[in-house]
Formats: C-alpha cells, structure tokens, sequence
C-alpha cells in the first residue's frame, strides 16, 4: 500500500489533503517537520510527500521552497484543499449535558483565523502547537468547556463531536501543496512547470531571463524572489508556469534561461490541478491523482 508523508499529528490539514489526492485507502506517515517528510521520501520510507507551499491569505510558505531546493525530489502534483475550520469538543455524553463552551485551543494561525467567530460568542484563545494536536491532547485529557478548532478528519481520528462548521471568517481560504517524489512524473495533458534560477548581478539580468518566456508566449503563473541562504543579498527566482518543460516552445525557453542565467533547477512538470471556483456546494478541496 501507498504511503504519504506529511507534517504534523494524524488529523491535520496535510493529512486530509493527502487522503483527497490519494484517497481514503492510502497509508500516511506523519512526520515532525519539513524535512522529516523530504527525509522520509529519500529513505524510502515513504512513496510521496506531501509539502504545504502556499496559502491564499498567508502566501509563501518559505522553508518549503528552501527544501525543494536543497533535494533532488521532484514535484509529481499539485493539490489545492479549501481550508474548513471546525469546533470541536469532548461529546456531551462523555462530560456532561449543558457543558458550555468558554475556551477554545488551537494553532495560533488557526485561531487567527477563526478570530471574529471567537469574539462574537466571548470565547477565550488558547494557542496550542497544532490544530490536529489540539485535538488529540483534548481526547486524551478530556476537560469540560474546552473546545478546539481543527479539520472534520481530526473529529473522526479523536472521537470528537463537531459543534460547528466552517467557523473560519475568510471562506476563501486554500492551501496549495506539492505532493513530491523521485523520479519524474508521467506527462499529463495539462500540465504545470516549477523552476528555481538565479541571474548574474548586472543591469537587465533579471528582465533578458523573463524575457525568454515572454518571447515564446509562455505564461507564468507565479514568480517569486528568495534569498540564498549560502550567498548573503543574492537571490533566487521561483517561477510556476502553464506547460510541460518537455513541450517545444517552453523547452527553447529553458534552453535559452540556461544561457543567462547563473543556475537554474527544474523542480517539475506535473499534472496541474483544476482551477477552483465559487465554493458553494461547501466542498473541502479540488484535487487531481497523480
């Protein structure tokens, strides 16, 4: 069976995004840090990882990018999971009918997040390591009052009665991870290309290396600047756009960014997900198998 890394306590987002890209059936590995997931992957001991990148609110999630950078793991996927926070708490009949709630625990972005729910019902924050942890520390020391925010999968790991939904104060809140791997994924018929390149520190660098893809009509989707760690007030550009690097138009691109530029590391082609629209159904994510 399958088995996917991710970061955190069973029950978190990552695990949920795991489970909607791969399915239900899949084993997960959860896994302390970052780089415990790249680690995991390289060992063996895991088939895929799957890496948060980017959060529509948040933006970047930096040490993600370092790490695509500092391994040879390649991107196989991309998945896109609408963010659905939920209060969770000890069943009524385990502590009590008529317990009310008065403090809430969770990691501090997600009580951030949820912050004008809490103020509206005069519920006290508590922050905690991690949504899904919040929740496994809950069942295990159960405590009458005490809610928790974390996913609908952390409820069914932990036992935990839902007493709302959606509780989040932005209902566009998406988390974009990378499902990464070895080797090379196979081509899809809408694909997505992720590359890291840095220039020269001259006059225009920057604008001829851009000016390789803008010359072949090929669109990108994001660009984004970093710092080298390893070279202090030098940095380096990460760059997703539509296509397969296999494609004629953007491999001449390539080609021609590998004469201008200093470096350059092709982080993957791989099957792009759908574009996601007005959420009305109340659906948790978009996703496409690798």
């Amino acid at each position: 069976m399958m088995m996917i890394a991710f970061q955190g306590e069973h029950g978190a987002y990552s695990e949920e995004a795991c489970r909607l890209h791969f399915g239900n059936e899949v084993e997960t590995l959860p896994c302390r840090a970052f780089e415990e997931i790249f680690a995991a992957v390289d060992a063996g001991q895991a088939d895929y990882g799957a890496v948060p990148v980017e959060n529509s609110t948040a933006g970047s999630i930096n040490k993600s990018y370092d790490l695509l950078l500092d391994h040879d793991l390649k991107v196989h996927g991309e998945i896109l999971l609408r963010v659905r926070h939920n209060l969770l708490a000890i069943p009524s009949s385990e502590v009590g009918n008529g317990a009310t709630i008065t403090q809430v625990r969770s990691h501090p972005q997600a009580l951030a997040q949820c912050e004008s729910y809490l103020n509206r019902r005069k519920l006290a924050a508590v922050p905690w390591y991690d949504t899904a942890g919040s929740a496994k520390d809950l069942a295990a020391a159960p405590v009458a009052g005490v809610a928790v925010i974390a996913s609908k999968l952390a409820a069914e790991v932990y036992g935990l009665e839902i007493i709302d939904e959606g509780i989040e104060d932005m209902p566009n809140n998406y988390t974009r991870f990378f499902v990464v791997g070895k080797g090379d994924p196979p081509h899809a018929e809408r694909s997505k290309t992720s590359l890291v390149f840095a220039v020269p520190n001259t006059p225009g660098s920057l604008y001829h290396a851009l000016g390789e893809f803008a010359t072949r009509q090929v669109n990108l989707t994001k660009l984004e600047s970093r710092p080298r760690r390893n070279r202090p007030w030098q940095y380096v550009f990460y760059v997703d756009l539509d296509g397969h690097w296999q494609d004629a138009h953007i491999s001449a691109a390539v080609v021609g960014l590998l004469n201008r530029a200093a470096f350059v590391k092709l982080l993957g082609s791989y099957a792009a997900a759908q574009p996601l629209e007005e959420d009305r159904a109340g659906s948790q994510s978009a996703l496409l198998q690798i």
